[in-house]
């Protein structure tokens, strides 16, 4: 694992206070395509015989359900984008921002609301010149009602000057606070100082996009490989919106001596079964194990182990379609939080590495400057209980006027998910006397358009935050966040969280301990959603795979430093 509390430390200095919480949906698990020939339009590589052995074979357990930068909320998609897309920024192999598009530190104003960014000299995969017109369309673009952006609005209003207003439809979006001043100059306008924008800049909603060509595909643009260009190291190829696909070097990318990968074969394969045996006959390089594999592999020279920074939990959807759900019910919510064994679900359900959850920020993510984790200054919620769960239960039936529940658990449809879910089924019916567990089972994509719908009563769902800091998690489930579409709100909390970006936002210590208190709130208090566990990954990786980056926040890896030796 990478070293967290000096990245934490480094980044302080960096950063000052609070990252902004943009964010990263996870499915439950986190591959050989078609070969493809040269494509002079978008500025590929072919592969030769030469370079045949810097080829990489992975799998995905999801489909990409959106590529398109504007749209994207998924860490598959955000995956993709890290590595065939770039931004003002990006993070580095030790997960530090680094100028990327922009061509060095910028030039920011005395009262820290002016950045001047000068653009470095790159091209898009077309040979199109990347310029500062491609960050204010896309800016534009992001921010722009139409669109339906998730995170344009969410991450730009109240920081870049007018974004709000255009939001309320009291300006235009030539107004935004984002100007090309020529096309190798870019100037930002803030409404407030913000420490941590430069940290803002490698995330994925913020890459630039060339008019011409996104306006030239209309309603086609990013609905499949050959309807993009890309400006990083890879180029996306042999995606034709669903399925598996094909990264290839992209040399017109401006650090391509750095890429040694000529091409990654991405299949999904969602069985671990599968994808195991694909890794044993060599036609994989990395493999992620669920739980029988994870014991079976536990002791082989092979396998890396990681406990990474996401947790999942369960959603309660108070209001479904219009209706109240007997999860509107606190004591409900509170029963089916307790009423699992987290340890047995680690241990025997999961086995590759998880923790059990009883709190919403990680374990081993945050540090104040004397390399105290966040956990030391928040408790713990929820835990695993059957008596109390029953209390909770009896009280919630009673309320209900009912001795029978029956509720419907969204998730996904991969080997891993399959057998958790059914676990909770299992655990919840025989704790809860009288609840009924209806399993739904349904692609990663499928899941993400009925969230967003509110189309379901508990969702297995998890999150992997795309800044290192309480935030990402903690404003989640504040009443306007585009993340908390379970009906549920509480205005203590929304003001806890606020205070943590403006008066609280140069006081670390009671910056936390509002964080603090606002996760006894969301967890113990109100139990608007349920963690189960911090998510582990075991996984088997050939020994010739060198420099994979893995990042704590962010997109999942990046391949740009990846390389093969020793095959």
């Amino acid at each position: 694992m990478k070293n967290k509390k000096l990245m934490w430390l480094i980044s302080l200095v960096l950063v000052l206070s609070v990252f902004l919480a943009a964010c990263g949906s996870k499915d439950e698990d986190a591959d050989t395509s078609k070969d493809t020939n040269k494509d002079e339009d978008k500025g590929t590589t072919e592969e030769t015989a030469g370079d045949e052995e810097q080829v990489l074979n992975l799998i995905e357990v999801a489909e990409i359900p959106s590529v398109d930068s504007s749209i994207a909320e998924d860490a598959v998609g955000f995956n993709v984008l890290n590595n065939v897309m770039e931004g003002l920024y990006r993070l580095d192999q030790e997960s530090l921002p680094v100028p990327a598009m922009a061509d060095g530190e910028p030039e920011i104003s005395e009262d820290g609301l002016t950045y001047t960014f000068k653009i470095r000299d790159a091209q898009w995969s077309n040979g199109t010149p990347v310029t500062a017109n491609d960050f204010v369309y896309a800016w534009q673009r992001a921010v722009d009602p139409e669109t339906g952006s998730p995170y344009g609005p969410y991450l730009m209003e109240g920081m870049v000057k007018n974004a709000t207003e255009i939001g309320d439809g009291k300006a235009e979006l030539a107004d935004l606070g984002i100007t090309a001043k020529d096309d190798k100059t870019l100037v930002v306008e803030l409404v407030r100082p913000v420490p941590y924008f430069l940290s803002l800049m490698s995330f994925g909603t913020f890459y630039p996009l060339n008019e011409e060509f996104v306006t030239s595909q209309g309603d086609k643009y990013a609905s499949s490989s050959d309807t993009m260009i890309y400006n990083g190291p890879f180029a996306l190829s042999d995606w034709d919106g669903t399925g598996g696909w094909k990264y290839v070097k992209n040399d017109k990318y401006w650090d391509k001596d750095t890429v040694k990968l000529s091409a990654i074969n991405v299949d999904v394969v969602k069985e671990t079964s599968t994808g195991v045996k694909l890794y044993d006959q060599g036609d994989k390089d990395r493999v992620v194990l669920s739980a029988e594999y994870a014991m079976q592999y536990a002791g082989d020279p092979e396998v890396t182990n990681e406990l990474e920074t996401s947790v999942f939990y369960f959603k309660y959807n108070q209001e479904r379609l219009g209706e109240a759900t007997p999860l509107a019910n606190v004591d409900i919510r509170k029963a089916v939080s307790k009423a699992f064994n987290k340890a047995e679900l680690t241990e025997a359900v999961l086995a590759n590495g998880s923790i059990p959850a009883d709190f919403l920020v990680p374990e081993d993510f945050t540090y104040d400057a004397d390399g105290k984790d966040f956990r030391e200054y928040s408790e713990t919620f929820l835990e695993y209980n059957v008596e109390e769960a029953q209390k909770h239960w009896e009280k919630g039936l009673a309320a209900l006027g009912t001795d029978t529940v029956e509720l419907e658990l969204l998730g996904g449809d991969s080997e891993n998910a399959k057998k958790q879910q059914e676990w909770f089924k299992s655990e919840l019916e025989r704790n809860l006397p009288g609840l009924t567990v209806n399993l739904k089972e349904v692609p990663f994509a499928v899941r993400l358009e009925l969230d967003e719908t509110g189309d379901y009563d508990i969702q297995s769902a998890g999150w992997g935050p795309d800044f290192q800091d309480p935030i990402s998690f903690m404003e989640l489930f504040t009443t306007n966040s585009p993340q908390n579409k379970m009906n549920y709100s509480n205005p203590e909390l929304d003001a806890l969280i606020e205070s943590t970006k403006i008066e609280l936002a140069k006081d670390p210590v009671a910056r936390w301990e509002a964080f603090a208190k606002a996760e006894k709130i969301l967890l113990e208090e109100d139990a608007a959603v349920g963690p189960t566990y911090q998510r582990g990954r075991m996984a088997l990786m050939k020994p010739y795979v060198k420099g994979l980056a893995t990042h704590p926040f962010g997109g999942d890896y990046s391949y740009k430093w990846t390389y093969i030796e020793g095959k």
